[in-house]
């Protein structure tokens, strides 16, 4: 088994209409975006499909619908592959995406936390106050010794992102980053100004960091399900405390993410996925670690290679199997009525969903996994009630395929006619 890492993108790699294939394709990407709009109170999704990129590209904005594109992949990639990652890695933002998907954060929490993340970024510094600029075609040395030309009690100058041996990107005030940045290109380096709204990973975001400090406090934070490498360090969280220390450091600290991604070649890893949108980390991959395959999941071409090197198995395990059972009683429920013969509805729904329940709790009162009579049940049980609800062919064909992408037992099923 290919020893794999996830990694997941920051800012800069939002664009209109991303997600919106992927939730036209997978109820539970749908459902994932749909819990982010309702903890924040307004269309997220929208914006995502079909807003203004202006809009979109305010830091406020485009943390949460980074991070919950982010874990809608995630999502999606569990149940369809069901191979757990060995690592996980995320680019500044992105950091709280891989602790989201590591099981250390609520997404719900995670959403609010980086929306609040970016309204603290960006009212830390005035607009035009501060600036970015990518740098390549020069050392590290030579980068590191002009920020520190260039910087005084007045202005400062500093490395925001270690991102590759070719690309190094550096952040601060406005002036003393054009000064670095002019006096670099004199020695030959290539210079990108970044269309950003604030100095991130710098000493100017310091008021955000105490904010964030603050912030973090509202939550609470479990034990992480699979390794994540903080920025800060270029290695793994040692464990749940260290992560409001670790998150509020990293707003004002370098982005180590070469060390980061050698730190995961030295433990072994193979395969790379990136979840988020665009493929910007699966680049970045390619020039730090070319001998790790890497893998975008925004990318269709990317996805099908991704399954074939991974040889999918089933997902069949016995919490898989049970809650088949209990969303064909929750979908039985919220499905809408359309027979008002009592005698039928009691028939074709009353009894068959009270024999269903008892079954669940027999099952889960004596720590049973169901068998395949058992789902076959649960499944017939749904089919019945949509037949006496007068349910349309079309909302029956989706829920089911709700259930086998939510539960990833649909190849049990692929005879009948459920699906």
């Amino acid at each position: 088994m290919n020893k794999i890492a996830f990694l997941f993108p920051g800012q800069g790699s939002q664009y209109t209409g991303m997600g919106k294939s992927l939730c036209d394709a997978h109820s539970i990407a749908r459902e994932t975006f749909e819990e982010a709009n309702d903890t924040l109170g307004f269309d997220l999704q929208k914006l995502c499909f079909e807003g203004d990129s202006e809009e979109l590209a305010k830091t406020e904005n485009t943390q949460p619908a980074i991070l919950t594109l982010s874990v809608a992949q995630f999502r999606v990639y569990k149940q369809e592959l069901c191979i757990e990652p060995h690592y996980c890695a995320g680019h500044s933002l992105g950091e709280l995406s891989a602790l989201t998907c590591a099981g250390a954060i609520e997404f719900s929490d995670a959403v609010k936390i980086v929306r609040q993340r970016g309204r603290f970024m960006q009212k830390a510094v005035p607009i035009g106050i501060g600036a970015m600029a990518a740098v390549t075609g020069i050392s590290r040395r030579e980068v590191e010794e002009e920020c520190g030309l260039n910087s005084d009690e007045s202005r400062v100058v500093v490395i925001a992102n270690y991102n590759s041996p070719e690309q190094i990107v550096i952040s601060g005030h406005k002036e003393a980053v054009n000064l670095a940045a002019d006096n670099l290109k004199a020695k030959g380096a290539k210079i990108i100004p970044l269309k950003v709204s604030a100095p991130f990973h710098s000493p100017l975001m310091n008021p955000a960091a105490e904010e964030m400090r603050e912030e973090l406090k509202k939550y609470k934070f479990v034990e992480l399900k699979y390794p994540v490498i903080s920025n800060v360090s270029a290695r793994p969280y040692v464990s749940k405390e260290s992560i409001p220390e670790n998150l509020k450091s990293q707003i004002i600290s370098p982005v180590r993410w070469q060390e980061s991604m050698e730190f995961l070649q030295r433990c072994g890893v193979e395969v790379v996925v990136e979840m988020g949108p665009k493929t910007v980390l699966k680049n970045l991959a390619k020039r730090n670690t070319p001998d790790i395959l890497a893998y975008a999941y925004d990318n269709n071409e990317d996805v099908s290679s991704l399954t074939d090197k991974l040889k999918p198995r089933n997902c069949d395990s016995k919490d898989s199997r049970l809650k088949l059972i209990v969303r064909c009683l929750a979908i039985a429920v919220c499905t809408k009525n359309k027979n008002w013969d009592n005698d039928k509805y009691v028939a074709g729904v009353v009894e068959p969903y009270r024999r269903v329940q008892e079954l669940l709790a027999e099952l889960e009162g004596n720590n049973m996994e169901p068998s395949l009579e058992q789902l076959t049940e649960a499944l017939r049980m749904l089919k019945t009630v949509f037949i006496t609800k007068k349910t349309d062919i079309k909302e029956q064909e989706e829920r089911f395929k709700q259930i086998f992408d939510e539960t990833g037992l649909g190849h049990l099923f692929r005879d009948a006619d459920f699906q």
